[in-house]
């Protein structure tokens, strides 16, 4: 009998790919957009969205803020889901699979407020997980512990129940200290042989 008694899942490059550079480099040029991400902290930007700043308004205003890059950092509202894509479909086959098989599954993810408004109609999954931890409705962000304490305290299961995908290893470095049972994320497959391993799904469930 597995130990673990949830599963949770990062969102970004774990279920859908969030790639905004390989977004501009096709839009604008891979030299502009370097030199774009040069001149202005566009993910530092997006870190305000992730803890509940308005999405438009932050990303408008830091627009105003440069004029010269006004129309390419407006992309980053106006052309996000072209960002937030494609699906990575072996792992939403993983969401799925896990709840066939009765294991609770919850997403704890940086994402904004708005952002999440927008995706949730493109991404039906992003509606069946029993429990979501979204970083702009807390705001607070990962790697923060407080986030991951507001998880505990919220579903209750101590931590070493907990078993987190996430591929970044900030993000799980800080659920690894609170005694969270982890995986860094970096391909479906690698999360599927460890879901098996853990007795959670079979080796068929998990293809």
């Amino acid at each position: 009998m597995a130990d673990i008694q949830a599963v949770i899942f990062d969102i970004g490059n774990v279920l859908i790919e969030w790639q905004p550079e390989r977004f501009y480099d096709r839009v604008i040029g891979a030299d502009r957009r370097k030199a774009m991400f040069a001149d202005i902290d566009l993910h530092g930007i997006n870190d305000l969205v992730d803890r509940g700043h308005h999405f438009r308004d932050t990303i408008y205003a830091a627009a105003e803020e440069n004029p010269e890059w006004r129309d390419e950092v407006r992309m980053w509202h106006d052309n996000w889901s072209d960002m937030a894509t494609p699906t990575i479909e072996h792992s939403v086959r993983l969401l799925r699979a896990l709840r066939v098989a009765g294991v609770p599954v919850f997403a704890l993810s940086n994402f904004g407020i708005q952002t999440f408004e927008i995706a949730e109609p493109v991404y039906p999954f992003l509606k069946e997980f029993d429990r979501r931890y979204i970083s702009g409705h807390m705001q607070e962000v990962k790697p923060g512990h407080r986030i991951y304490e507001m998880v505990e305290e919220d579903c209750g299961i101590a931590p070493a129940r907990l078993l987190f995908a996430d591929d970044r290893a900030d993000n799980i470095a800080t659920a690894a200290e609170r005694g969270w049972q982890t995986h860094l994320f970096t391909h479906p497959q690698g999360w599927a042989d460890r879901l098996v391993a853990e007795g959670l799904l079979t080796p068929e469930a998990a293809q």
